[in-house]
């Protein structure tokens, strides 16, 4: 999903839409506590959109506002990449968050490098339940299903400075009904290729905005806390390390400055960074950065 999408060379039949009135239905949006849910035929980006809107109109964007788009022309992953897939062939949504607890309080800026890992768990789950695929979770915010890309998140700071909560822009593209010639990298995937049992975008959405929101809601209502329990269950630490593929492999990462680091990834810290430590047996905190899976030929060890 990091280069522009090629053209294919045959024409295929006009893939559905999604089905507004189920999204736009007050049941699902009272039962998943959105209280604005936005749908565009085709857009750039649905991050920049809400990062403009959040900025110009902030009143108008709540929390756990939502925007999702039939056709993204400029997507942005990390790293500044872009990306382009054909026109209702993925799930591509952006979610406005400004994390409170239960009392009204602001939770911890220092929380909200957990909330691209939220979303990876809440669509990992979603991709298990609902699509019977075997999703796991590359760090930082990849979902991969056997060992390729099915899913890229992105989270991007609001504006500061009003006063209010500092807004948070959520980002999630999922390839659905991508064909192998439509794949941007021959690492990726889609639902359709894995052989899911569920291909309707509608009920994979659906699916994500309420798992998310529960687990986003009990994330809050918790102060920003990793290792407290989370909606029933043991904390957010704990269930991504345990859906991680990335931890006890080793690895090879791209740092900020065109630094690499090769070592053992052995956990995540409070923070949600990635600890590895390299063939001196020195942990390292990494932060940011591309993080590449080795095989034992390439780690240094064979």
């Amino acid at each position: 999903m990091d280069v522009e999408q090629p053209a294919s060379s045959e024409p295929r039949a006009p893939r559905p839409g999604l089905d507004r009135d189920a999204l736009l239905h007050p049941g699902f949006l009272a039962a998943a506590g959105i209280p604005q849910l936005k749908i565009v035929e085709t857009t750039g980006s649905t991050n920049a959109d809400l990062l403009r809107a959040v900025t110009t109109e902030p009143k108008e964007w709540a929390d756990l506002a939502v925007l999702t788009a039939e056709h993204q022309t400029a997507a942005r992953g990390r790293l500044d990449r872009h990306w382009e897939s054909p026109a209702r062939s993925a799930i591509s949504v952006s979610i406005v968050l400004r994390p409170v607890n239960a009392q009204g309080l602001p939770v911890p800026t220092q929380s909200y490098s957990w909330l691209s890992l939220l979303g990876a768990l809440a669509l990992r789950e979603t991709l298990l339940e609902t699509a019977n695929l075997p999703a796991e979770i590359k760090w930082p915010n990849d979902v991969l299903v056997r060992g390729k890309k099915i899913a890229g998140i992105l989270a991007q700071m609001g504006p500061l400075g009003d006063g209010s909560v500092p807004a948070v822009i959520l980002g999630t593209g999922l390839n659905v009904t991508l064909e192998q010639d439509e794949l941007p990298v021959p690492t990726a995937t889609s639902l359709l290729l894995e052989g899911a049992s569920i291909t309707d975008r509608t009920v994979l959405l659906q699916n994500y905005l309420s798992r998310f929101a529960a687990l986003y809601r009990s994330f809050c209502n918790a102060d920003g806390d990793p290792t407290a329990g989370l909606a029933g269950g043991s904390s957010l630490h704990k269930r991504v390390e345990a859906v991680m593929v990335t931890l006890g492999r080793e690895v090879k990462a791209h740092l900020p400055g065109d630094h690499e680091l090769v070592g053992h990834a052995s956990r995540l810290d409070e923070y949600g960074s990635l600890l590895v430590v390299d063939h001196g047996g020195h942990e390292h905190v990494v932060t940011a950065g591309d993080v590449v899976h080795l095989r034992a030929t390439e780690s240094g060890y064979a």
